[in-house]
This record gives C-alpha cells, structure tokens and sequence, in this order.
C-alpha cells in the first residue's frame, strides 16, 4: 500500500480529537509505538471487527483487537499491556479528565459484556459501565506533561512503559553467508576444491546490519523538573530496544545507564534518583558537553552515534562554550537531535543564549513536550525525518534566533 493510500486510510477514521474511531486509531498508534507490527491493512480489519462485534463492549473491542492486530506470540504480550494502559484494567475506573483538558465531543463508552446473549432486536443488553472511555487516552497522547494532575501522571506512565522504540540500524564490515548480495570468492574456491574443480553454485555474502548507538543526554535541571520524569521513563523504554547510553545533566555529568537497566520502571527510577545528585540545580550545558566529549564522546561513544540532548537549552554558562562543544559533537556523531518541551509553546523562538548557540549544529529540532512528541522523537532517532506542525522537515538551520 502506498504511503497516500495509507494516509487515506488512516485519515478516514480519525474524525476529530474525541472521535470514538480516532480514540480506537490511537490505541493502534500506542501499540505501534510498543513494537507490535499493526499495519494499515490490520487497522482496517480491526475496524471492521468492532464494527461488527459490540464497540461498547471491551470483550469484544480486546477480542477484536488480539484477533487482527497480533501477528505472533510476541505481540499478544505487548497488546495485553498496551491494552490495560490504554483502556485500564477491566473492573477498573479511568479518572475523570482535569478540567483544563478540553471536552470531548462524543464518547465511546466500553463496558464488561453482560451474561446471556443479545437482545432479539439486535440491541444491546442493559449492563453496568465498568469503564467509561472517551478520548482520554488519545487527549493525554498531546497534552503537556508539565500539567498533568498525578492520575494522568500514573497513566502515562503505563503507556511509556508499554513504549518501545526502535533504534536506527547501519551496515557493519562484518558479512555473512545470504542468498543474495556480492559473490563471497573464499566460500566458492573452497566449494569448488571440495567438489574437485566441478562446476559449483556461486557462494554469495552481505553485510550485516547492527543497531546504531543512542546516546541519551537528560536535562534534569530546576527549569526541567515537570517533564524529566517522563523523560527518563523514555529513555528506560529506549534502553530495552537499542544500545542506549544515558547521561543525566544539571550542575553534573551523570552516567545512569546501569541504574535504567531494571526491566521495572519504577525501580529503575528509584535507583536512578539515588545517583543522581543534581535533581533540580542549576544548569552547565556547555561544561558538562565538554565532559562528555573529553572522557566518553571523543573516545567513541559518540562516533556514529545518535546523540539526543533532552534540554530547554537554559544555560548558565558561557553560550561560546556551549556552541564550540556542540560543534564538536557534531563532527563525531551521525545524527544530533535536541528535543526542546518548551518548543511547542505558542510564541516559541530559541532566543535563550544556549539554545541559541547550539542550534547551529543541530541537525534535527522536535518537541518533547508529551506523548505524542516522544513518539515523534522515537521516529526521528529510527531514521525518520522530524515534521512540523505545517509539515516541513525540521533540520539544522532551519530555526534561528
């Protein structure tokens, strides 16, 4: 399918921010974003299951669900958890909405199936609503984590905890044994010496392809304390998928990758704010890139990697510094993206001294602000190119003070 056909396809259903076919359209994005394999010919299917089935119903909504869009053993683990973050736990109660997210439009209402069948018009049997979900699974995916209340808090993190991005990969020296690709001349002379100098089938080899290095640099300074949590989180989902470095910056230069290494969030996060001396400081941007350059970054850890600054790029320092330093980094690594929250701020200009003077040598510049804009960020650090609201790739350059 074509990239306007499946444009078309997934426009059709996406009927408003509180639609219930876009509330179903973002339960399918999450599970993408978790690493199942749901495709634009399995959303259709699974339209058309529910459409079919009792879309109130969440047995019939989950059955539908496991029926179409899970493609083998792996994937019927990762929808069971992206479906309980999703749509809460059956017997559960979704909270209410805070009063600053806007008001839905229509609602789509799941509910444990009743005992006993239908009724003999066709309609449903009366039961009782044991969760009620409109959008606001798919309202929490856009809005800001700095004004998130400690319920939404609590269900985004169940969805980070179901993320799971994928990391670029890059073609190695190291070849192997394929039906395709150059002809491998070792493996076909010795072919042919066993075989006595007989005609043989030509031996073939291809390069192996190898996850790209990710390198994760989180601002865990004053003017970042509303979203470095979910940052983390982000970065512990990272870490399960790809090879992923993870610093934390403030007034220090923090190697936390060891700590991120729990499979449980939370005790990742426990282990995290135990190392982490600097929680809410000042910020040294230009220092601590420096740091990492001089004892990590220059050595390797950085050469033709992904680096990703996390920051709102407040610095304290010399902005020279830090503009020199990001020089630096440029030249060592594949790819630098820096993921700002405050980008998504109406009015928003990277005027501040730092952000300013890094800029330059950025080569991709997203939000970071929600769900939505780590997803984004995800897509980026994958190979994909960074789009705007207006749907202009973002690159280096492209905004300046």
């Amino acid at each position: 399918m074509t990239d306007s056909a499946r444009a078309a396809v997934e426009g059709r259903w996406a009927d408003g921010p509180a639609g219930p076919d876009a509330v179903l359209l973002g339960f399918v994005r999450a599970l993408r974003a978790a690493g199942v394999d749901a495709s634009t010919e399995r959303l259709y299917a699974f339209m058309r299951a529910v459409d079919v089935l009792r879309p109130g119903v969440r047995a019939d909504v989950h059955a539908a669900g496991r029926a179409t869009l899970c493609g083998g053993r792996d994937d019927l683990e990762r929808y069971e958890r992206v479906f309980a973050a999703y749509f809460g736990r059956a017997g559960g109660s979704v909270p209410p909405p805070a009063r600053t997210a806007p008001a839905p439009r229509t609602r789509l209402a799941l509910r444990d199936a009743p005992s006993g069948a239908r009724a003999a018009d066709g309609s449903e049997p009366p039961g009782r609503q044991d969760l009620a979900l409109a959008s606001s699974a798919e309202v929490l995916r856009h809005r800001d984590v700095g004004g998130l209340d400690a319920a939404e808090r609590a269900q985004l993190n169940r969805l980070l905890a179901a993320f799971a991005p994928h990391g670029q990969t890059r073609l190695s020296a190291r070849r192997r044994p394929a039906r395709r690709g150059a002809v491998d001349p070792r493996r076909t002379v010795r072919e042919l010496l066993r075989r006595g100098g007989e005609p043989a089938l030509l031996r073939r080899h291809a390069r192996v392809r190898r996850p790209r290095r990710v390198v994760l640099l989180v601002d865990v300074s004053g003017s970042m304390a509303p979203y470095a949590d979910a940052l983390l989180r982000f970065a512990h989902a990272a870490a399960r998928r790809t090879p992923t470095e993870v610093f934390t910056i403030g007034t220090r230069l923090t190697r936390v990758t060891r700590e991120l290494a729990h499979r449980d969030p939370d005790l990742a996060m426990a282990a995290l704010a135990a190392a982490v001396p600097d929680w809410r400081g000042g910020t040294r941007l230009g220092e601590l890139l420096r740091e990492f350059l001089n004892r990590w970054g220059q050595r390797g850890m950085a050469r033709g990697a992904v680096v990703v600054l996390l920051s709102d790029g407040w610095e304290r320092g010399d902005p020279e510094l830090l503009g020199t330093q990001m020089r630096r980094l440029h030249a060592l690594a594949h790819r630098v993206v820096w993921a700002n929250p405050r980008k998504a701020r109406p009015g928003y200009a990277p005027l501040a001294g730092g952000m300013a003077a890094a800029l330059p040598s950025v080569d991709v510049f997203v939000e970071g602000h929600s769900l939505a804009a780590l997803e984004q960020l995800a897509a980026v650090v994958r190979g994909a190119a960074a789009v705007d609201p207006a749907g202009a790739a973002v690159r280096r350059g492209a905004e300046r003070a």
